[in-house]
């Protein structure tokens, strides 16, 4: 069978919006209805209909307070900064939030309710996605422990993390890992992949009963940026969208490396790409390096019917940028 995604491109024509004046819209929830969900860094979410009206729903009970300048929201990430998203079973918002270090969870009238902010005594350091399997555990990654945090992409520390949060509580089943963002399953539940951010590469465990075993890589050692973002489609691809770089990329099963999307300055990236490689990564750097449809390319999302609509999510973005796949999506855990 021919790889739909063989000779595939985003052309910037084919790229449509949805919603408008979103905050910090990093992870999107596509319902089967076509209601999408977007994380919004004033504390909670933007539910968006079908139709584009727009509602911001608060985390109630929680402080949500956020800075304004660049260096209080991106570095000192001060207040709420919604991250990683998830549909708990009964249809619930589960928060992995950067900026308070706490998964979170808030119902669809804001209520809100703190899940876990410690392991084991220790605070959880900065979360940042969330994901649901079909057994219902709740698995969470750790991009790492230090303050502020973009000194780990400097050092490229290795004290990220994955926890299990099941009935017998939460507990890390995999650990040094470098910039933990986000993770997925594959279609039967064989294998969890997560994107290492800061060492540029997928990583993938065997999925055992009581945790993860047979750590490899998957795909290229460096899949040139800073990998943030990823997604399976029906045909076995893994998509993945580069931070900073504003790429979007896809694995395919054979390994190779697909550019599917370019939206950066390449000139910027380039020197972002040359720091990280002498470890002298900034955030004034890291603030240069962005692209315009879709500034700091953060997730990826498919939805619609069919589940052929690709929604990208963005750090540094007030709309969400969407086009047509050659390939279906696998589909969410709903409740």
């Amino acid at each position: 069978m021919t790889n739909p995604l063989d000779g595939f491109q985003v052309q910037r024509e084919d790229i449509a919006f949805i919603g408008e004046g979103l905050e910090r819209p990093e992870c999107i929830l596509a319902e089967r209805d076509g209601t999408l969900w977007a994380a919004d860094a004033r504390g909670g979410v933007m539910r968006i209909a079908p139709d584009g009206t727009q509602e911001l729903i608060l985390q109630k009970g929680l402080e949500t307070h956020a800075g304004s300048s660049f260096e209080d929201r991106y570095v000192n990430t001060m207040g709420s900064l919604p991250n990683g998203l998830a549909f708990d079973a009964e249809g619930n918002i589960l928060i992995a939030n950067f900026g308070t270090d706490r998964l979170e969870l808030t119902k669809r009238n804001g209520d809100s309710r703190v899940l876990i902010d410690n392991i084991e005594g220790m605070p959880i350091g900065k979360a940042n996605f969330v994901t649901r399997d079909s057994k219902g555990r709740l698995w969470l990654t750790i991009t790492t422990r230090m303050i502020p945090w973009t000194d780990h992409v400097k050092t490229n520390s290795r004290d990220g993390y994955i926890a299990l949060i099941d009935e017998k509580g939460a507990r890390i089943v995999a650990d040094n890992l470098c910039g933990t963002n986000e993770l997925r399953f594959d279609a039967k539940e064989e294998w969890v992949y997560v994107a290492e951010t800061t060492s540029r590469n997928i990583t993938r465990f065997r999925v055992e009963a009581d945790g993860l075993s047979n750590r490899e890589v998957y795909g290229p050692s460096n899949v040139g940026g800073f990998c943030d973002g990823i997604a399976f489609d029906a045909y076995g691809n893994l998509w993945s969208t580069l931070i900073m770089a504003d790429r979007l990329i896809a694995i395919t099963p054979k390994g190779d490396l697909l550019t599917l999307l370019e939206d950066g300055q390449p000139d910027k990236t380039a020197i972002l790409d040359k720091a990280w490689e002498e470890g002298r990564v900034t955030p004034d750097l890291m603030a240069q390096a962005t692209g315009t449809l879709c500034p700091w390319m953060a997730s990826l999302t498919f939805g619609g019917p069919d589940l052929k609509t690709v929604y990208l999510g963005s750090l540094r973005g007030n709309r969400i940028p969407y086009f047509r796949s050659p390939v279906a999506g696998l589909p969410l855990i709903y409740w």
